[in-house]
């Protein structure tokens, strides 16, 4: 871990990334392509120490109320935020200027700052989006192996159902000959059925590899599935889309569960819903 002080912290769409890098460890994370020009290690996490002084001026300047979008890129409850706390003081600045947030996360951690989280979505909006890709709590620890278990995320959902926050679930990636079966398709909307989450977010059943994140992710297949690395060049070479051969089905089952529990699945839906910030309410006045 090593710290920095940051120009800025807010993208042109409001995205705001804390830390840089990841100690979550899951094997097939996009984060840790090569494109993304990380010049330390993964694992070494970049502290933007002065987030917090650059929210706040940031929301001050702001015009217009909106979403504060973080945990796209790196998540913002890492082990590391257990005692620097950087995530929950932009919480407290974004809930004291009177903005919405949309954060992302795999990490039961979030529940610390269910106060907070509960305070923003009284008087704006906030969302929770939490990743669930492995409904089989074993395999969930080979490929997510340093975060909240797929089971303990689902918990979280019910602590937010029973809160009133709503919450959006990620079930991206699902590896090909991996988890790319019916059955953990279908524990996982389970979980999201029972949690009665907003709407569920899934760019289709595969994964995506790039230079960085592909070496690793054949390093991973190595140690924990033995020759199906080379099922995976053979198959898919070095392209960067990487559709399971199960797709199709996969995907109607997925459609046609969601249909029937009245659950958002269209992608660009999801993604209003997100950015969208609620009009303030105004009371009518009769003359």
């Amino acid at each position: 871990m090593h710290f920095v002080n940051a120009k800025g912290i807010l993208s042109a769409k409001n995205g705001m990334n804390i830390y840089r890098g990841c100690t979550h460890c899951c094997i097939y994370c996009d984060s840790r392509s090569v494109c993304y020009g990380f010049t330390h290690d993964f694992e070494d996490i970049e502290v933007k120490q002065n987030a917090p002084e650059l929210l706040e001026n940031a929301l001050r300047s702001k015009r217009k109320k909106c979403m504060i979008g973080t945990g796209a890129m790196c998540d913002p409850y890492m082990h590391c935020e257990e005692k620097l706390r950087l995530t929950r003081k932009c919480l407290e600045i974004i809930d004291r200027h009177g903005f919405g947030v949309s954060i992302q996360t795999k990490s039961t951690r979030i529940l610390r700052d269910l106060d907070l989280l509960k305070s923003i979505n009284e008087q704006s909006k906030c969302v929770v989006q939490m990743t669930l890709t492995t409904y089989d709590e074993d395999l969930c620890r080979i490929l997510e192996p340093n975060v909240s278990t797929t089971k303990e995320r689902f918990e979280a959902l019910e602590v937010f159902r029973e809160n009133g926050i709503p919450t959006i679930v990620w079930m991206s990636p699902i590896l090909p000959y991996i988890n790319d079966t019916s059955e953990n398709i279908e524990g996982i909307l389970d979980y999201c059925i029972r949690a009665k989450v907003k709407g569920i977010i899934c760019f289709g059943m595969g994964v995506t590899l790039r230079e960085g994140d592909r070496e690793y992710f054949y390093m991973a297949l190595d140690r924990y599935f033995p020759e199906l690395k080379e099922k995976y060049i053979h198959r898919y070479g070095n392209a960067y889309e990487l559709p399971s051969d199960n797709s199709r089905e996969l995907m109607k089952l997925f459609h046609d569960i969601c249909k029937a529990n009245g659950i958002m699945y269209d992608i660009n839906e999801c993604f209003h819903y997100l950015q969208e910030f609620p009009e303030p309410y105004e009371q009518l006045t009769f003359f």
